[in-house]
Order: structure tokens, then sequence, then C-alpha cells
């Protein structure tokens, strides 16, 4: 197949053009990024914008299969989330529609759910989204949805927060705090369940959303790890696997998220609300449709996740020691949090 990638700079664009290219298959790389990678000779590198109609149309020339993972985070401003996330999406429907792409893979988020009030989480659970990206989240499904109704195959992916090889961002400071000999704050008591999910687990679910038949894939799925513990005990395999002896610190919740909200609003903090709002509570979510639908079988538990994108930190440190910005390639800024670090 030929894949087109929004998106395709990106920590979860590289992965899967690496998994597509070793099933075979033609990759282009849609990004406004430049596609700096080892693979960049193996790809058709496209700088583009989402948010430009004409430049799409003329990418998707002889497309088969679009995954559409591109997205302004939760750090970018507010228009920015609804011109890329909501305006980009329906640019992207609409092209390839137009294209006759045979399918639309979208990368939604379990962000959809906002700060739920039971678990596990289904996909027929009622969506809220929390702040700007949230919402523009739940936006971005309906316009799929619609796309749905006017014959385009969309399959709806929901992953979890999903770590592994590139991915940096707020995970960038456990990390960077572990790997310096220091411990590691968590809210609440950290005896909440939390799931993650590795970016290659992730990409296999792609896979099988991009190659099952229409009647299959054209659905919507939440995609998590199917092993996990609670937000202290795997934060703690981290801290553990650096070798230096230190222990995550819980802090009271409520007092703390008061604190992180002032700091939020000041933008001294790299942590933004749903982040902080839902650390110290439990977050997981229902995988058996996947499961039994598309016969999606994770591979990595949380701490196997985790510690294999801190493996990967290790690694490569060097050449984003310096760099910081608002996105999953690169640390984000630690702020205030950074001045705490040394009580640790």
């Amino acid at each position: 197949m030929q894949v087109l990638i929004t998106g395709g700079a990106g920590f979860l664009g590289i992965n899967l053009a690496r998994h597509l290219l070793r099933n075979g298959n033609a990759v282009i790389s849609y990004d406004l990024a430049e596609f700096d990678y080892p693979e960049r000779d193996r790809v058709r590198c496209v700088r583009g914008d989402i948010r430009d109609r004409k430049a799409l149309d003329a990418a998707l020339t002889g497309v088969d299969v679009v995954v559409h993972t591109a997205a302004a985070l939760p750090l970018y401003s507010k228009e920015d989330i609804y011109t890329t996330d909501v305006v980009g999406t329906r640019n992207v429907l609409e092209a390839s529609h137009a294209a006759g792409v045979a399918r639309v893979v979208h990368i939604s988020s379990t962000a959809v759910y906002g700060i739920p009030d039971h678990h596990p989480l289904l996909e027929t659970d009622p969506v809220h989204g929390v702040g700007p990206y949230g919402e523009a989240k739940i936006e971005a499904e309906r316009l799929c949805e619609e796309f749905r109704g006017r014959g385009l195959c969309v399959p709806i992916l929901r992953p979890k927060s999903f770590i592994g090889p590139e991915r940096l961002g707020v995970f960038a400071l456990l990390y960077d705090w572990a790997s310096s000999g220091h411990g590691f704050p968590v809210l609440g008591d950290g005896k909440n369940p939390y799931q993650y999910l590795d970016v290659e687990d992730l990409c296999d679910a792609i896979w099988l959303c991009c190659t099952l038949d229409e009647k299959t894939a054209n659905d919507t799925f939440n995609v998590g790890a199917k092993i996990y513990g609670t937000m202290g005990e795997d934060f703690q395999a981290v801290l553990d696997h650096a070798g230096f002896g230190k222990k995550i610190t819980p802090f009271p919740a409520a007092p703390m998220i008061w604190v992180l909200r002032f700091l939020e609003a000041l933008k001294l903090s790299p942590l933004y609300k749903w982040v902080y709002e839902t650390m110290s509570k439990e977050s997981f979510v229902s995988i058996e449709k996947a499961e039994r639908v598309l016969g999606y079988a994770p591979k990595y538990s949380n701490r196997d996740a985790l510690i294999r994108n801190y493996e990967w930190y290790l690694a490569n440190k060097a050449s984003f020691e310096n760099a910081s910005g608002v996105s999953h390639r690169v640390p984000w800024k630690q702020g205030v949090l950074g001045l705490a670090k040394r009580f640790f």
C-alpha cells in the first residue's frame, strides 16, 4: 500500500513509518516539520500543513490509506488547536474523500472522556472534553462520523498516553530526574491504577485498522496496555531501573492541583490541566473491543514501555539536551518544577 501519514515527522509518525516500511509499504510523510530521520531516503517527504487544502490535494494522488496523526497538542494556543485539530481534520477527510482514498485512520485520544467518574471506560461512554484540546478531539471525531456517513471508511483509535522511542514531552521530566539521581513527585498517594501504551502496540493497532476488511475496521476502538500497575508502582520502576535508590514522593492532590493551576496561568509549569487533574485519579480503558474485533494483542506492559522509553532517552540524551518546545519530540521546559528538583 501507499500510506500517507499526516504528522509523519512526529513521535508517532516516525514509529509508524518504520512499522509500515518493515511491512513492505510505501510511506509518505506529510508534515510542517522536516523528516530528519535515518529513514529519510526510504520515505517520500512532503512539507505541508493540514490546514492547506490545496497542498493536501496534491499530496494525496495515488494514496491508498491516510493515517491522520497530526494534531496541535494541549500546550499550543487555543486558536492553533482548533484550526489544526478541527479544521485540519476536516481538510484531511474532504481531500481524502475527493481523491478516492480507501480509508482514513484517525488517531484520537482518551482525552475525549474528560475526567471520568467510573472505570474502565468503554467506547460507548459519554465524551466530555477538558480544555481546548479535549473539546477539539471530540469535534474531530464527529467529523469522522460525518464522513463515515458519506461512505468513507474512517477507523477511530482512542489511545492512552503512548510512549516509546522518540517520545519526550512531559515524560522527559521523569527521565531527567531519574537519570540525574533524583526522586520524583506524584499527586495523591500513587495507588491509583493508571494505564499507558507502548507506541509499537499502537502501531500494531493502526496496521490492523489499515488492513482488516472495512466492515470490521470502520468503528471506534480504545487502545492501551493490557498489563499496568499504579502510578506509583510504574514510576518507581523507572527510578529503580535508574539505580540510584531514589523513591517517588506522594503529595496531597487537592492543594497541589491549586498550585499547578496557578503556575500554569503564569506559564511557569509545563503541566496542563488534563495531566495534573487526572494524575491522582484512576485512568484506564477497556481494550476488550479492540481485542475481540481487531485481534489487538499488546506486547508491552506499562513498565516495559516506560523503561524502553527511558533506555532510548539515555542513549539519545546528548542530541536534545539543549532543546525544548511543545511537541512530543522535544523535552518540555520544566519551568519552576526544575527548581523543585533539588529537593528530591
